[in-house]
């Protein structure tokens, strides 16, 4: 299978800071990938005796696909690469004020690489001072990521501009108080139902992988020393092989789930390659804030995210190459740190999803 082409940088033609910086990411990245490798065992049913006979839970989603390393990795180094060169434009800015600011992030860029780039842009900026822009450039710990998102994921991204700001909205993502929805395009067998929840177990592998656990399993400790936490992800669907229409909705009506899924064994569905395979777009509501969640709820409803190679999501479609999995944050609401209003931060739709939706 080929890997993606990306479009690296040429080394002759970056500063010695940048080319130690990309070297950083690449060693750290394959560092990440030598213990994914560890946690897919050729033998899993081996494995999963071992960890019964240790007492500890077995994850019932599959380990990650042996091609899907150097897709990753190919797809990180491309990433890292864009990095050295990587600027946000006032364009990208959803929202701003004296305390935070809320960005429209692009697919493939680390949320680290966006965070660097706020100082430049918040130059000539009218809602803060020049003191502290000043103090931003010479030391910018101020500005702290308020949430984070996939390297391949796009959407709101907040920053808040001082630490009593982001103290006060970690505290509102801890206690659940704040509401994301995102954007997924997925293939698969079209789902029979419109809405749906699924709660299940989360945690990581023996070495480092994230897995989907029975909800029964919550709590129970995992070998890596962690334990298993709690997920819950609701689905609606908006279109299948472009038939639909997007539209918003009250969260009440989403409360009014058709259907409700507890997981407690592995998934039933067949990922068959003669079953027909559809495009659905779909919305999804995160009731928790756990890493990949919604790509492991996805891939455990058989409707992986188009692009998504970690996740069993297909690399190739239609005669097209995938250069990311395509989900995008579409929606951050919450109150307001400072002034205790409600706000809504929300992205436009990327153009995967408008030519689904849209088609020429």
């Amino acid at each position: 299978m080929p890997l993606p082409s990306s479009s690296f940088t040429p080394a002759s033609r970056l500063s010695p800071k940048s080319l130690f910086k990309l070297q950083r990411l690449g060693v750290c990245y394959l560092n990440h990938l030598k213990m994914e490798s560890a946690s897919d065992p050729t033998n899993p049913t081996s494995t999963n005796e071992s960890l019964i006979a240790q007492n500890y839970p077995v994850p019932l989603s599959p380990p990650l696909p042996s091609f899907s390393k150097e897709i990753e990795l190919a797809r990180a180094m491309s990433a890292a690469s864009r990095s050295t060169l990587f600027t946000l434009s006032r364009s990208d800015i959803l929202y701003e004020d004296q305390w935070l600011i809320a960005l429209n992030k692009p697919q493939g860029i680390y949320c680290e690489t966006v965070l660097e780039s706020v100082p430049s842009l918040l130059t000539g900026s009218a809602a803060i001072s020049n003191d502290l822009i000043e103090g931003f450039k010479s030391n910018p710990s101020e500005l702290h990521l308020a949430n984070r998102l996939d390297r391949d994921t796009s959407g709101v991204m907040v920053i808040t501009k001082l630490h009593k700001v982001a103290a006060k909205l970690v505290k509102a993502f801890t206690d659940h108080k704040i509401k994301k929805t995102y954007i997924a395009l997925c293939v698969g067998s079209a789902p029979k139902w419109k809405k749906i929840t699924i709660k299940s177990g989360h945690g990581r592998s023996k070495f480092g992988a994230w897995r989907v656990y029975a909800a029964s399993d919550v709590g129970r400790k995992l070998p890596g020393g962690s334990a298993v936490r709690e997920m819950e992800t609701s689905f609606e669907v908006l279109s299948i092989n472009g038939q639909g229409s997007f539209r918003e909705f009250p969260e009440s009506e989403f409360e009014k789930d058709e259907k409700f899924i507890v997981v407690e064994e592995k998934a039933s569905i067949l990922n068959d390659a003669d079953l027909k395979k559809d495009e659905i777009l779909v919305r999804a509501l995160p009731r928790s804030g756990r890493t990949h969640q919604i790509r492991l709820h996805s891939q455990y409803l058989g409707l992986s995210i188009r692009g998504d190679v970690k996740y069993e999501g297909v690399y190739e479609w239609k005669e097209k190459v995938f250069d990311g999995h395509e989900l995008h944050a579409e929606s951050l609401s919450f109150e307001h740190p400072i002034t205790g209003l409600p706000v809504m931060f929300c992205a436009p739709l990327p153009s995967w999803a408008t030519q689904i939706l849209h088609p020429s």
